[in-house]
């Protein structure tokens, strides 16, 4: 049985399915996980303690399948720094239309519906950006976040059979501008996220082939990564 802390977690974001966070009551969420008010007080202290444990799990929950779908593609024989990058946009894009917490950590737009933790306000033009903060290692603003999955994307990739083990300037640059696409797919979203992927596959391949050649792919390219 999950511990009481995932318990109350699943019935917050359960609850944010049907009414927005102001209109959430915490003996609402204390009784649908089957615990005490006492109880979900000692676990978040207060309902912004709530809302803070909320965002950090669903971002955790995000990086870590992104992670592992890097992780996967780059085993795969034959598979490119496309493909790599292409199956983390598609990972992010499923993630950002299904989960509204990803949704608002990547674009830093939460709505009305989410607490205020989901989405930092976003510097004003012309303002130094604050230092962004995190919640145990998880970045919390839309740029940290980017950073990261761009960190993410360039060391699957170097760390790919055939890869040079470091992370070069042309790797990261292409898996920085993968990941600018596919923040611009999840605002506007390509006919299928399949589709988007591949553009995603294809700007990475033409990105590293004008640097470095050839040479800048993992391996040979998949013969099912979406040539065009």
């Amino acid at each position: 049985m999950p511990a009481a802390r995932e318990l109350l977690l699943d019935a917050a974001f359960t609850a944010l399915g049907v009414r927005p966070w102001n209109g959430v009551r915490m003996v609402d969420v204390a009784v649908a996980a089957g615990v005490s008010r006492q109880t979900l007080y000692n676990e978040f202290g207060s309902k912004d303690g709530l809302a803070r444990a909320l965002v950090r799990r669903e971002a955790e929950t995000f990086l870590a399948a992104v992670e592992r779908s890097l992780a996967d593609t780059a085993a795969q024989g034959g598979a490119d720094a496309g493909d790599c990058c292409a199956a983390a946009a598609l990972c992010t894009l499923r993630a950002a239309r299904t989960n509204p917490f990803v949704r608002a950590a990547l674009t830093g737009c939460r709505g009305e519906r989410l607490p205020a933790a989901a989405a930092p306000a976003v510097p004003a033009p012309r303002t130094p950006p604050p230092a962004p903060c995190s919640f145990r290692g998880v970045p919390h603003s839309p740029g940290a976040l980017a950073d990261r999955l761009r960190d993410s994307a360039a060391a699957a990739v170097d760390g790919a059979p055939g890869g040079t083990g470091d992370p070069g300037s042309s790797t990261r640059r292409a898996c920085e501008a993968a990941v600018r696409l596919t923040l611009s797919y999840v605002l506007a979203p390509a006919a299928s996220d399949e589709e988007a992927a591949r553009e995603v596959a294809y700007l990475v391949r033409v990105l590293l082939e004008a640097e470095d050649g050839p040479a800048g792919a993992v391996s040979a390219p998949s013969p099912t990564a979406g040539d065009r």
